[in-house]
């Protein structure tokens, strides 16, 4: 059932979401180049390391469109996309993508790809070991087929989005924290950092638990701030004056895609931030509770999953691919209903509630993948979004949920369990 209900997710992407996609460009007139999220990057990547250009410019934003759109975007034709595709990242991802900016890019499209499958599955098996979660083979083997044909997964895959290589480096992390590596737990972070708007949540909540317990801890900090400056530095070196020209990338980015949250989107400016405010404080409430919990206990890993799935609901950008950042909220929350400890009725229906919208995609996809040689192309571009349709309130519901699941975990199991060190 896992590997059919995956295999309609790869049909709907491949034979139905993209031939709509394709068939709106052409009535629109609109451009369709490589739409590979790698490529402004790589890119960007190569012009500097290799030309000693600046990616932040825009004459490199003009080539990027040529080669992710396939021409330069036309502000004097309305339906253009409105995501210039500049290069909105910090310096320093470079460094990561050095050893690819003599291979051609459809190679390189091509082996990240496929590198993205293999760290899916290896996502899995971090978030169990972090967990404490030891499932028979077969489960853990339907758990990693499941995210293999998860939507926000899928499309990550097919974009060859950043997004799922920010996700394995922190479940990374955390494994290296589960298992006493602290230092080289503090540099895994620090890499993470080439999508700030992704891990800021985890670098806040990871400092202050290890600040927490200094004289234990500490070697996470050194290991962090020791490749931050090495980051940094590098960066500098190689464009002097970076720092500012990303912000200004980042502040134009925001202006031309106005992206918001899921709880602005879902509940309107003022509501919504407000909602946010509420969010950040009942975690940092639930994260000062557990602050000094070690690592070997199950507990680090739930909290980090709160951290995270808070992530994807205040992050402002609704991308389904950044949900990926969910999994060990939901391998969390997978785990406790397996327990048999008795739970209140309307945690159970909310629980119930949150399952259908978790696997509101794959009933979907499958759906339109059994109807495909019967979807007239009216009927299918009234439809063929609708595996998206639980795109705004998973996240609502997997936040609050992993945050009750942890507030159950009392402290003082934290202070039973051997320290990490």
């Amino acid at each position: 059932m896992a590997v059919v209900a995956s295999a309609s997710t790869w049909f709907y992407a491949n034979h139905i979401l993209r031939a709509q996609q394709i068939a709106d460009a052409a009535l629109h007139h609109q451009p369709r180049g490589n739409f590979s999220d790698l490529y402004p990057r790589w890119l960007g990547a190569r012009e500097l390391l290799k030309h000693r250009r600046n990616p932040y410019s825009p004459e490199i934003t003009r080539e990027i469109q040529q080669g992710y759109y396939g021409r330069q975007l036309d502000p004097t034709r309305p339906d253009d996309p409105k995501d210039q595709q500049g290069f909105v990242y910090p310096a320093y991802v470079v460094f990561l993508l050095a050893s690819t900016v003599d291979v051609p890019f459809d190679i390189v499209q091509t082996a990240f790809r496929w590198l993205l499958v293999g760290l899916a599955a290896v996502t899995v098996f971090l978030w169990l070991r972090v967990l404490r979660w030891l499932p028979p083979f077969g489960t853990t083997l339907i758990l990693i087929v499941l995210m293999l044909g998860w939507l926000p997964m899928v499309q990550g895959i097919k974009l060859q989005q950043l997004s799922l290589v920010v996700a394995v480096l922190l479940a990374a992390c955390a494994a290296c924290l589960s298992a006493g590596w602290l230092f080289l737990a503090g540099g895994v972070l620090a890499l993470a950092t080439i999508k700030p708007q992704l891990a800021w949540p985890a670098v806040l909540w990871l400092l202050w638990w290890a600040a927490s317990e200094w004289h234990s801890r500490r070697r996470f900090v050194f290991g962090f701030g020791l490749l931050m400056l090495l980051l940094l530095g590098g960066a500098q070196f190689v464009l002097p004056g970076w720092l500012p020209m990303f912000f200004h990338a980042i502040r134009q980015y925001q202006q031309y895609t106005d992206n918001q949250s899921a709880l602005v989107v879902l509940f309107g400016s003022i509501a919504g931030h407000v909602f946010e405010v509420l969010s950040v404080a009942v975690c940092a409430f639930l994260l000062w509770r557990h602050r000094r919990g070690p690592t070997s206990s199950a507990v680090f890993g739930q909290a980090l999953g709160v951290v995270l799935a808070l992530t994807v609901l205040i992050v402002p950008k609704l991308a389904p691919y950044n949900q990926v950042l969910l999994v060990p909220a939901i391998l969390a929350l997978l785990q406790s209903q397996s327990s048999t400890d008795s739970i209140l009725p309307a945690i159970r229906m909310a629980r119930i509630i949150g399952g259908i919208f978790l696997l509101w995609p794959w009933i979907a996809t499958l759906g339109l993948s059994v109807a495909y040689l019967w979807l007239t192309p009216e009927l299918r571009q009234r439809i063929y979004l609708i595996p998206f349709n639980s795109t705004f309130m998973l996240p609502v519901f997997v936040f609050g949920l992993a945050l009750l699941n942890a507030w159950m975990s009392p402290p003082s199991s934290l202070r039973d369990s051997a320290p990490a060190e």
